[in-house]
């Protein structure tokens, strides 16, 4: 992150939480161990387009009530449309309830909360990284908001609260606690932790805030499309691989964080409980060697066999090794079809970070979004081959290539055309 700067704004006009020293002290440790510049100011002044134009995000630590006046709120609002970055801590949400802009941005606003106690998070997504570090639950003491509307419809959301683990929650049972979305051109990350002081001794919510700060930045890559409606195929546990087969030489090592890593070769393993016709897959991948050149893909479109050729004859292969020539390389349409690679590049995270494939298929056409960045779009058109009805398979490719999966699930769409394929996200 060398050369990036973050301002931490902490203005508070309302309650003012006593932990705000503590999370300064924070942000700035991180920045000194990572590499970004931190300003910390409560000085309104400061939201002007000149000033912020110095900063990569700008960082609301427990802010509170009217902060801004229309004309830094209107800096601050075109200084988001220009690309900026918004990273909202705790109490961020507790604050400019008048301003539609930023209620926008936050996600949500406060409501109320119950006492401070401990809690389970679910965490949702383990690509971003925000959240990428931790298990599928998190166990940790706070004060939890609830908050005035649920922002899964409009946010992707990270990590939610299990509502049952804790005493005083209000949101019937779907409680969201961090969230990303791509705002109006910027980039916001809002986590609903972060009250006491002890928070930001945690390595864990230290870790948290990193990754939502180097994605409000631009530093690391996620989607943060809102995702609703996915199925999951492999939830990480043994038993959801019941459904799957290994087809060929090799296998695939299921760790006890639940991730799949690659082992051996040549082979695939599928999932052999159905085929599927019109559907968006996701599913999350890393790459190990620090060249990139872990060779790997996504199958899709073959029909059942325990002959992991099959696939490769009859179906079709995104690409995940980044060393390889364009049309065989990450996002490709293995040897029929690049992907746009100046997308591609901004996109890609590196190896050994988690990056997000969604792979839409809906009647002949195929397309793929990397880390929610459409870089591919393809039609078959050859006879002998067909999207329409077909399994779908992640490749091990060799004792060499260490790739690892994780989270791999899918929404089944209506059936249409090609030319009228359209969805949100486009």
């Amino acid at each position: 992150m060398d050369g990036r700067r973050v301002l931490v704004f902490s203005k508070t006009t309302g309650f003012r939480h006593d932990s705000i020293p503590d999370g300064i002290a924070a942000v700035r440790e991180l920045g000194a161990a990572h590499g970004f510049a931190v300003d910390a100011t409560e000085d309104a002044g400061a939201f002007t387009a000149r000033k912020l134009g110095r900063y990569d995000a700008v960082v609301f630590l427990s802010t509170t009530g009217d902060v801004l006046n229309e004309t830094q709120q209107g800096a601050f609002e075109r200084y988001i449309r220009r690309g900026g970055g918004y990273v909202g801590i705790h109490a961020a949400a507790d604050t400019e309830y008048d301003w539609a802009f930023y209620g926008g941005l936050a996600g949500a606003y406060f409501r109320s909360h119950p006492a401070i106690q401990p809690a389970t998070l679910h965490v949702e997504d383990r690509a971003h990284p925000a959240t990428a570090g931790l298990g599928p639950t998190w166990n940790r003491t706070d004060e939890w908001y609830d908050y005035r509307s649920n922002p899964r419809d409009r946010a992707h959301i990270l990590a939610s609260l299990d509502e049952s683990s804790y005493t005083g929650g209000s949101m019937n049972g779907d409680h969201p606690i961090a969230w990303c979305q791509e705002y109006q051109g910027g980039r916001a990350f809002y986590t609903g932790g972060g009250h006491t002081k002890e928070s930001y001794a945690e390595p864990a919510f230290r870790q948290h805030l990193l990754g939502g700060i180097r994605w409000a930045t631009g530093e690391a890559q996620a989607d943060c499309r809102p995702e609703n409606g996915y199925r999951s195929l492999f939830d990480g546990t043994a038993q959801s691989l019941s459904a799957w087969r290994q087809a060929g030489p090799g296998s695939f090592r299921l760790s006890d964080d639940g991730t799949l890593t690659s082992s051996g070769g040549m082979g695939m393993l599928w999932y052999a409980a159905s085929g599927f016709q019109s559907y968006s897959l996701k599913l999350d991948w890393r790459m190990a060697s620090a060249s990139g050149d872990d060779n790997s893909g996504v199958f899709v479109g073959f029909p059942a066999s325990d002959d992991p050729w099959s696939a490769v004859d009859n179906g079709y292969e995104i690409q995940i090794d980044a060393t390889d020539v364009p049309e065989r390389t990450t996002g490709s349409v293995y040897g029929f079809q690049t992907a746009d690679i100046r997308k591609r590049d901004r996109a890609l995270n590196p190896p050994g970070e988690w990056n997000t494939y969604e792979i839409r298929v809906e009647g002949e056409r195929l397309r793929v979004w990397l880390n929610g960045v459409r870089i591919n779009d393809f039609t078959n058109t050859d006879p002998a081959r067909s999207l329409r009805d077909g399994h779908l398979g992640i490749q091990n490719h060799g004792a060499d290539d260490q790739v690892s999966f994780r989270d791999i699930r899918i929404k089944e769409l209506p059936a249409r055309t090609a030319d009228a394929a359209q969805a949100p996200g486009d």
